[in-house]
Formats: structure tokens, C-alpha cells, sequence
């Protein structure tokens, strides 16, 4: 009986601390898991075509030739703004600084929630840049579209 109210206070005292993180309005804590994942505005389609639209590839790595993907890390926070960005692998030539440059131009998302409180959350986004002889016959935005709804398809949702 005795183990069994010692479980009952540890598990009400360990509750209480969880609420109280995700309650504190300045709270620096990013949250992993989260109940309802960060999502930008439109779906991940529209995150494909905002990203192919806006990440500008830049001069010297066209001159270089240079193609590969570069990934970045930033977190959502609680009102939905893009902050804390960090290049965590770059290809060189000014594509970590594009990279950069588009994340600020976001918009915001729709936060993560954790207990039905909007929370701060960790995103993880790959920028492929890949050099195309196509570009100057097809428009940027067709483009896109059609790269964003490939992908988009070839990703499990959740249900």
C-alpha cells in the first residue's frame, strides 16, 4: 500500500512540472515530442513551392557548378515566427546564406501544441540545389508546383 502512494505522489508531482513548463509564457524550452507537430501555413506542399520560390541560387555556385543540399535547423515558436536559424551542413558558394535569407522571409506557422498550448518546436528543413537546363524554358512557379506536388505525394501522411 505504502509503494503504491509513493507512485501516486511521484507521478502527480512529476504531472505538476510538465504543466508548469508548458504554462510559463517565456518559455526557452523547445519541445520533443509535441502532440500536434508545427505546420506551415498550406501544408507541406505549400512549405515545398514557398522554399523553390524564395531560396535564391546564388551566382558563384552556378558559376562553380556546384550542386547539393544544404540543411538548416530553426525552431517555431510559440506565436508561429521562425527564430534561433543554424546551417547544420552547407555546400559552400553562398547556399547556407540563401538558405538563411529564405527562413527569414517566412511566414508564420501554425505553432506546435503540447496539451492544447502552443509550444516552441525544433524544424529540420533539406534545401536541394540542383543546376537545370530547363530553368529558362519552363516558368519558375510551373516549376515548383509540379516539384512541391511530387514530393508532397511521395511522403507518408499522417492519418
Amino acid at each position: 500500500m505504502r509503494k503504491w502512494i509513493v507512485l501516486f505522489l511521484l507521478l502527480f508531482v512529476v504531472e505538476t512540472f510538465v504543466f508548469a513548463q508548458v504554462d510559463t509564457t517565456d518559455d526557452p524550452l523547445i519541445f520533443t515530442p509535441v502532440d500536434v507537430d508545427a505546420e506551415f501555413p498550406g501544408g507541406l506542399e505549400e512549405l515545398i513551392m514557398f522554399v523553390c520560390m524564395n531560396v535564391e541560387y546564388p551566382e558563384q555556385a552556378r558559376k562553380a557548378n556546384v550542386e547539393g543540399t544544404v540543411y538548416a535547423s530553426f525552431c517555431i515558436d510559440r506565436d508561429g515566427s521562425v527564430s534561433n536559424i543554424t546551417i547544420l551542413r552547407d555546400i559552400g558558394y553562398g547556399c547556407g546564406d540563401a538558405v538563411v535569407k529564405m527562413l527569414q522571409s517566412m511566414p508564420r506557422w501554425k505553432p506546435a501544441k503540447v496539451r492544447g498550448k502552443n509550444v516552441r518546436s525544433e524544424f529540420n528543413l533539406p534545401v536541394t540545389f540542383t543546376l537545370s537546363d530547363d530553368e529558362d524554358i519552363e516558368p519558375k512557379e510551373e516549376r515548383c508546383r509540379a516539384q512541391a506536388q511530387l514530393y508532397s505525394k511521395s511522403v507518408p501522411q499522417d492519418e
